[in-house]
């Protein structure tokens, strides 16, 4: 039984979630601050965080950018702002998904589901899944931990959408991706294509792996395409 984490101060909320996702077959645990949220990952196995941006007096892109330096877990973000700045935003510090309030239970459920699977299905049927790290460019990438390691030997820990971005590119090396396809693999299917969030992404990605954006020959901008990962890519057991 999946365990769903939700952290929202507002008593109704967290009330009508944990009762309808427990109905829905969930197991579901709330919190009302980030303290009550670590002291809950700290403890139990949680599958899933569903997090209200504006917490009182705290700060839900701060916490969600805490989380991605010590957990995996994927995060959906709730959130009365619901312009594409914010979104952006959430999707920047490590959000898996972005949900504006006022919303249908009904459609978190359908976002909770999706971003489940696809956090399960990463590895899917690929050719990596019998290998615990893939190598590029000089880089190794070990897909169990969801980190990299530099040339150098500098550890990177990647946030959800990052690793699953990376994924796709190296699964598709030295060939142009759509915006499109890559939010299809990334995101919930509810992302538009005019949707900033895999620029987001890649952005994050040159920058943790030393490729800038305007020399880049790593992760190449392909014109009127999107982009493409540029490497020779190996795998290890």
């Amino acid at each position: 039984m999946d365990h769903i984490l939700v952290v929202d101060d507002d008593a109704n909320i967290r009330q009508l979630l944990r009762d309808y996702l427990r109905e829905m077959g969930y197991q579901a645990s709330t919190a009302t601050n980030g303290a009550q949220m670590k002291q809950i990952l700290g403890t139990a196995q949680v599958d899933l965080i569903v997090l209200d941006l504006m917490l009182d007096g705290e700060d839900g892109l701060d916490l969600t950018r805490e989380l991605r330096r010590a957990h995996d877990t994927p995060v959906i973000m709730l959130s009365a702002r619901g312009g594409l700045l914010d979104r952006i935003l959430g999707l920047e510090m490590g959000a898996d998904d972005y949900l504006p309030k006022p919303f249908d239970p009904r459609e978190l459920l359908a976002k909770i589901k999706v971003v489940l699977r696809r956090t399960r299905a990463m590895p899917g049927t690929r050719a990596a899944d019998a290998n615990a790290f893939i190598t590029f460019a000089g880089w190794r990438l070990d897909t169990r931990m969801k980190q990299m390691r530099s040339p150098d030997g500098v550890v990177v820990s990647l946030g959800g959408s990052d690793y699953r971005t990376l994924r796709t590119l190296l699964d598709h090396p030295n060939r142009p991706l759509s915006r499109e396809f890559l939010l299809d693999q990334v995101f919930s299917k509810s992302m538009t294509p005019l949707d900033r969030a895999i620029d987001v992404c890649v952005s994050r990605l040159r920058q943790q792996l030393k490729d800038s954006a305007r020399e880049a020959t790593l992760i190449r901008t392909v014109r009127n395409e999107g982009y493409m990962l540029v490497a020779d890519v190996g795998y290890e057991a």
